[in-house]
This record gives structure tokens, C-alpha cells and sequence, in this order.
């Protein structure tokens, strides 16, 4: 009876969580949910999937409350009301019961297809990254998206080309190492990195946005985070890993 209780729980442990915050996407969320259903199916292991509702203004939590009652596997967080994208993957960090957690964009740009390549870099990695080659954006955002990732790449030196594509998979275990402020979720490469982790960037597919507007401008993605930008370099600077080279206790010298 023990064994056979065991081996079920072992069975039951969920594998993977997916995060995803919301503002203001009610035409995006449903269609979002049905892409991402077939592709977890598909990987044959347990999953949930954490919807933070971050303070929106249109039926965005209406609909996720009623899709929690057909998918067993949603959570819904709702936000009492907005306090941005860092405290919402915060929250869905926080209370993810995976092993990987997965996270996407609530406005259906990344491509859920994408998420079995992350997931196979996983066993030798901590982070993967996606990277949107090929971005279906406007000239102007992908110009102060360029901007922001040059001057972050500059001064973090993480190596990442492309730190604002929410298409990440992390090792959960690792993950609860890192300490969340706000405006750091743009900076978790570079964290990773300071604590000793393995990241790699894997190219990704990107989409146009279908449908609903843009949360992010000139300032939110550019002006703003750059005070971030020094904190997270005097982080990397002042980060200590020191080497030691022996260790002697009392039951050493004993033998």
C-alpha cells in the first residue's frame, strides 16, 4: 500500500508551470489558452498553467474565472490592482509547484510551438532564453528594444541578445534563489549568471500582435530601467565566489 502510494504521488508531481501575467487582454487570453493546451498535452507530463490578473480594467479576470471552472489545470492571482510585470511573474514564481517554470507574454507574440525546444536544453541548463530573431514589431519598438538590450548587454555583460522576450523556461530549484524587485524581471539572465547558473538563448519564433494594444513605451522600456541597470552591475561587480582550497576538521587530523 506504501509503495503504491508513492509511486502515484511520484506520477502526480507536476512538471511544469506556466506564467503568464495579464493587463487588459481579454481578446487574447482564451485563444492563448487553446494553443498552449495541445503543445503541454504533447509533452506527456504534468502541468499547470498561473494566470496573474495585474489590476486589469476590461474583462480580462472575468474570463479567466470562468475558464477556471472548465480547465483543471488553471490558477488564477488576481492583483488588487496594477503593480506591474516583475511583481506578477513574482507572484506566479511564487507559488509554482513545477519542476520548470515556463513563462510567456499575455498578448499571444510568443509561440507556444516554441516551448518543447526550451524545455530539451533544460537538462544541461538552469535558463533558457528566447530569442526573437526575426521581431514582428513596429520600426519604433524594435528600435527602443534594441536600445535597451545594446546598453544592457553593455553594461551587464550577460551575453543575452534579447532579454525582453518573456519566452524563458527556469529550473525551479534555481529560480527560488533569486530575489525579485521591481523592474528585475527584465535583468533574470543576468541574475542567473551572478549566482553561478547555466544560461543559454535559443532563437524563437515571433508573431505580430493580433489583437489589443501595447503595455510598453520609450520610457517603461528604455529610461526607466537603466537606473536597474547599474544596480544589477554593481551586483555582478561586488558578486563573491570565492575558491576554497581545503578544509580541515577535527575528524581529519584524527586518521
Amino acid at each position: 500500500m506504501g509503495q503504491a502510494t508513492t509511486a502515484k504521488n511520484l506520477n502526480n508531481t507536476i512538471r511544469y508551470s506556466i506564467v503568464i501575467p495579464i493587463k487588459n487582454e481579454e481578446e487574447n487570453i482564451t485563444p492563448l489558452i487553446e494553443e498552449i493546451e495541445p503543445v503541454m498535452k504533447g509533452l506527456g507530463l504534468p502541468w499547470e498553467l498561473i494566470c496573474i490578473d495585474d489590476g486589469s480594467t476590461d474583462r480580462s479576470l472575468h474570463i479567466l474565472q470562468n475558464l477556471c471552472r472548465e480547465k483543471p489545470y488553471l490558477r488564477v492571482l488576481s492583483f488588487s490592482r496594477n503593480f506591474g510585470q516583475s511583481a506578477a511573474f513574482s507572484a506566479g514564481f511564487s507559488v509554482a509547484r513545477g519542476e520548470l517554470v515556463i513563462t510567456l507574454d499575455g498578448d499571444r507574440q510568443n509561440d507556444p510551438a516554441d516551448i518543447p525546444r526550451l524545455t530539451a536544453a533544460m537538462p544541461e541548463h538552469d535558463l533558457v532564453v528566447g530569442w526573437r530573431v526575426e521581431r514582428k514589431d513596429p520600426l519604433r519598438k524594435k528600435i527602443v528594444s534594441k536600445f535597451s538590450n545594446w546598453i544592457r548587454s553593455s553594461l551587464c555583460q550577460d551575453g543575452i541578445h534579447d532579454t525582453g522576450c518573456s519566452l524563458k523556461v527556469y529550473r525551479k530549484e534555481a529560480l527560488d534563489k533569486i530575489k525579485m524587485y521591481h523592474g528585475m524581471h527584465r535583468f533574470l539572465p543576468a541574475l542567473f549568471l551572478i549566482e553561478g547558473f547555466r544560461v543559454k538563448e535559443i532563437p524563437v519564433n515571433h508573431r505580430k500582435r493580433a489583437k489589443g494594444e501595447t503595455k510598453y513605451h520609450f520610457f517603461n522600456r528604455s529610461l526607466g530601467p537603466i537606473y536597474d541597470l547599474f544596480v544589477v552591475r554593481w551586483m555582478r561587480k561586488r558578486a563573491l565566489h570565492p575558491i576554497i582550497r581545503e578544509e580541515y576538521t577535527h575528524e581529519e587530523w584524527k586518521r
